[in-house]
């Protein structure tokens, strides 16, 4: 995809701007300060704001913030994850990606592992099986490692590309960017079964993080503040979540952390946490992990 090409090769540039990490070895966090300002001194929105999709005639949800957790700002939020206890997530771009267990309450990774190859850009992961499944963007790999200790356990391969990834306790769920969801068998990566998502009958692409909830899917729409929640029989988009304020107050909280979020540094991170009903919400370089409930 030319435009995903383009956007890959100007964060490239933007980040280069940092200590470049040495072969196989993910750039350390930086240090994490989430010091929010007051709601009054929020800056507005970015001139060039992301696009929203069409909302007429669907729901519109804006959640409720219950708590904020410290998220590490140089992680390029991919996948993410909550199982027993444990944030799971994945970082992208080449040369940085990693998967890593991280504790919720301090942001501490505590467990990090690079991919097998620096030369791929890592995308979503779901835990599934006794296995975390862990995508790759362009280059047809997803890699499997031990929930516990993140050893590898091999890979498996597939056509097209990788963004989003999820499980509904049976089967794979994926997202490549286009407006299709994929079932993916966990033994052997193959495709079950393709829903088309639709919101009003409209198309809606750029489908990228994921999450399974009770019969839900939850996707993040790419340069987008919007969430969509899909039926997964019918792929008919049965409501939006609009994120707007949490992207504006991780902007806010980036700058008093003396950095500023590029275009490019969206809303993309959904885990479920089952025993307390609530959804754990971050983006692409956000200092903030916030977790919500929805009306």
């Amino acid at each position: 995809m030319m435009r995903r090409a383009f956007v890959l090769s100007s964060l490239l540039l933007l980040t280069g701007q940092a200590a470049t990490p040495g072969p196989g070895k993910p750039a350390a966090p930086a240090p994490i300060r989430a010091a929010l300002p007051a709601p009054s001194t929020l800056p507005a929105a970015p001139a060039a704001a992301p696009k929203t999709p069409t909302t007429s005639g669907l729901p519109v949800l804006v959640p409720k913030v219950v708590a904020r957790y410290p998220h590490d700002p140089a992680a390029f939020t991919e996948g993410f994850e909550w199982v027993g206890g444990v944030l799971f997530e994945s970082t992208g771009l080449v040369g940085q990606s990693s998967i890593r267990r991280t504790t919720l309450q301090t942001g501490a990774v505590t467990q990090r592992r690079a991919p097998p190859s620096t030369k791929v850009f890592s995308e979503g992961l779901s835990v599934l099986g006794g296995a975390v499944y862990q995508l790759t963007w362009q280059d047809g790999l997803v890699y499997l490692y031990d929930p516990q200790t993140l050893r590898s356990l091999g890979q498996l391969r597939y056509q097209g590309e990788g963004w989003g990834l999820t499980n509904d306790g049976k089967e794979l769920i994926m997202s490549d960017g286009s407006d299709t969801l994929m079932w993916r068998d966990p033994a052997t990566f193959a495709v079950s079964r393709k829903v088309r998502v639709t919101a009003q009958g409209a198309s809606v692409a750029n489908l990228n993080e994921l999450e399974y909830v009770g019969g839900t899917v939850y996707a993040n729409v790419w340069l987008s503040n919007k969430i969509a929640r899909i039926d997964p029989q019918s792929g008919k988009v049965t409501a939006w979540i609009d994120v707007t304020n949490l992207a504006r107050e991780a902007q806010a909280a980036a700058a008093t952390a003396g950095y500023e979020l590029s275009f490019d540094d969206v809303p993309n991170g959904i885990a479920f946490n089952p025993s307390k009903g609530t959804l754990l919400l971050t983006g692409k370089r956000w200092p903030l992990v916030f977790e919500v409930k929805l009306p």
